[in-house]
Formats: structure tokens, C-alpha cells, sequence
């Protein structure tokens, strides 16, 4: 099957928030990824700033907010010869490739701040040509952070991930607002099909949704109309994110999405990501977890032992009396590996289907 030409369009809807070339930026016009060159300059509107771009940046500075997603992306673009200094890094993958290509990047010798992000005077120093961000607050001057402005100033071209606009941005939109809080795993291939779009590899963008994307549809195909058990994502190495030193429960937005595409449903759909900090015990404990998907954080934790120790301390679940569980990582965020994650889940959800 031929996905390109309905891919073309379907991008070029979801990307609607994105801004559109040439023109003055507006938050509702669109930014088309087509199996064509990109045209420069180019210019549309990222989280209420317009940014033009001359050429396809060579000098890129990534920032880290605790994301693996952007640089991920580039490296799955064949983008990597063009990071002049990488932040991110996470060390377990759900594609163990990525460890060492990851790691393979230059760092520039830059150093995080007591915010966990690269600080003014050191991106400037740099001098890159573009400097990218997972959220809006990676350009916040209360942080210790370049903003964007003085970035402009310096002749450099700031990004961040579209679908992050109102994370640490408080003046943000509606709009910006509800595409933060319905993140999915579309959400992940837009931004792939904007960097094709900045870095004039539309086709290659395209190439690489069609096959993230069949991999995640062949998924739903298989699993579709079976019973939606119930289907718990815990982080035990994050407990710092739960204000009662539980493990970090994710769900909405994206974290429901892989799992619904795995043929489960989220234990705590449809809640926000507050819930996360907020869990308690009680509500912990009396959740349905027919499933249990243990979150890797760093390469030291052995998801088997976090598992038993899960299973152990809520032996109520279903989960915890068949001992069903899988691992993950870095598959279940905002980033290219949602189809390893989608893959992994459904196995254990629906395990022979």
C-alpha cells in the first residue's frame, strides 16, 4: 500500500498548530510535509514566535528537559552529523541501539544548572545555528536559560516540540493547552514531520512515519475487539515525581494512547498528569491492574526485581496473582519509539492473539 500521499495530508492537518511558510505566524495555519524540497526561507509560528529558517540548520544545540524524544528523532532522520551539542540522554532504550548512538553524539563540554538544563551563557558560547527544545520552559530566564529572544538576537533560531507549547509557557493559549493534554502517538510523528520539513528531508520524514505508523496499525489490527483489560505504566525510579514516594503512574494524554494501541486500557484513564504527583496509596492499591508495565529510568534497575517488588506490595492485583508484566522505557513518552512500546505492551495484553 502506497501511505505516502494520504500520509501528506494527514500531516499536513496535524500539524495545524505548527504555523505555515512565509507570511506572518498564525497558531491555526498549516505547515505541510510533502514528498518535495523545502522551499527558504521559511518561516512559520512555534509556540507564538515566528522563526524563519534561511537554510537547513548544521549547527544544532539540544536541550535536555529530561526528554530522549527530539534526539531520537534526528538520529532515527539520519540528522545526527548535524548536533553540534546534545543534552539529552537517558541510557536505557526501548531500541538498545539507541544507547550507543546517543552517547555517540558530541556534548559540547556543556554542564547542566541547578535546573537540569544547559545555562545562557553556555548556549550562547556555542554558537549554534539552531538550539531545540522539548518545552517552552527550556528558554526561560527565571531558569538560569537563554530566551528566545536573546537567542534572536544572536542570530540563532530557537524550536521546541509543538505539542509541549503550554509546558512551562504561562501565558499559553487554549489551543496550546489542549494539544499538551491530548499528546498522542501521532503527536511524536508530527514533530518527525516538521524537522523533515526544517532540515529539506520531507521524503525521508515521510518514509519514517510509514513505517513507525504500520508498525503501530498492524497492533490495533491484531488486537482489535478483544477485551480491554486493564493495564497499570509504573516507574519505580521516578518515585521523586509522587509527593507520597510512590512509583510515577503515568497516564492521559499519549500515555493512553500506546496503551489503547496495545489493545489495553490505561487503570487510570483519562486522568491528567497531575496524577502522578498526586496518587496516593489507597488509590494505588484499589486500582484494577490486569497488567503491569514496569517503567525503566535508569540502566541500573532491573525491571524483573521492580516487578516482583510491585507484585508483592499490591498482592490484590490480577496482575500480581498471574504475575503479568512487561518493561519498558523511553517507548511510552512523547518521542519515535511509541511503536516498541505499542509491540511490548500488546504481548502481554493480549499474549497469542
Amino acid at each position: 500500500m502506497n501511505l505516502r500521499y494520504p500520509l501528506a495530508i494527514l500531516l499536513a492537518v496535524a500539524l495545524g498548530g505548527c504555523g505555515a511558510e512565509g507570511g506572518s505566524p498564525a497558531a491555526t495555519a498549516t505547515l505541510p510535509v510533502s514528498a518535495g524540497r523545502t522551499g527558504y526561507p521559511l518561516s512559520f509560528d512555534n509556540c507564538g514566535m515566528k522563526v524563519t529558517f534561511q537554510r537547513p540548520p548544521q549547527r544544532v544545540l539540544m536541550l535536555n528537559g529530561t526528554s530522549v524524544g527530539e534526539v531520537e528523532s534526528f538520529i532515527l532522520l539520519g540528522l545526527d552529523k548535524t548536533v553540534l551539542a546534545n543534552a539529552q540522554s537517558y541510557g536505557v532504550s526501548d531500541d538498545p541501539s539507541m544507547i550507543t548512538k546517543i552517547k555517540a553524539l558530541p556534548t559540547g563540554g556543556l554542564t547542566m544548572n541547578k535546573n537540569f538544563d544547559v545555562p545562557a551563557e553556555q548556549v550562547l558560547k556555542l554558537k549554534p545555528d539552531l538550539v531545540v527544545s522539548t518545552w517552552s520552559g527550556g528558554f526561560d530566564a527565571k531558569r538560569g536559560f537563554a530566551t528566545r529572544e536573546q537567542l534572536a538576537a544572536a542570530g540563532i533560531t530557537s524550536l521546541v516540540n509543538p505539542v509541549n507549547c503550554a509546558m512551562g509557557k504561562p501565558e499559553a493559549s487554549e489551543e496550546e493547552k489542549r494539544a499538551y493534554q491530548n499528546q498522542s502517538i501521532n503527536s511524536s510523528l508530527e514533530f518527525i514531520a516538521l524537522l523533515g520539513r526544517v532540515f529539506d528531508v520531507q521524503q525521508r520524514a515521510l518514509d519514517l512515519i510509514g513505517k513507525l505508523r504500520a508498525r503501530v496499525e498492524a497492533v490495533r489490527a491484531r488486537v482489535a475487539g478483544k477485551p480491554g483489560k486493564k493495564v497499570l505504566i509504573a516507574y519505580p525510579g521516578m518515585s521523586m515525581m509522587n509527593a507520597n514516594g510512590l512509583p510515577a503512574v503515568m497516564t492521559g494524554g499519549i500515555y493512553d494512547d500506546v496503551i489503547k494501541a496495545a489493545g489495553g486500557v490505561n487503570a487510570f484513564a483519562g486522568q491528567t498528569s497531575d496524577m502522578t504527583r498526586t496518587l496516593n496509596r489507597e488509590q494505588l492499591a484499589t486500582a484494577q491492574v490486569d497488567v503491569l508495565v514496569v517503567g525503566l529510568f535508569t540502566p541500573e534497575e532491573n525491571g524483573e526485581a521492580s516487578a516482583a517488588k510491585l507484585f508483592a506490595a499490591y498482592p490484590q492485583w490480577a496482575a500480581s496473582r498471574s504475575k503479568t508484566y512487561t518493561v519498558v522505557s523511553d517507548g511510552v513518552y512523547l518521542g519515535p519509539l511509541n511503536a516498541w512500546a505499542v509491540e511490548k505492551i500488546s504481548k502481554v495484553v493480549h499474549p497469542g492473539d
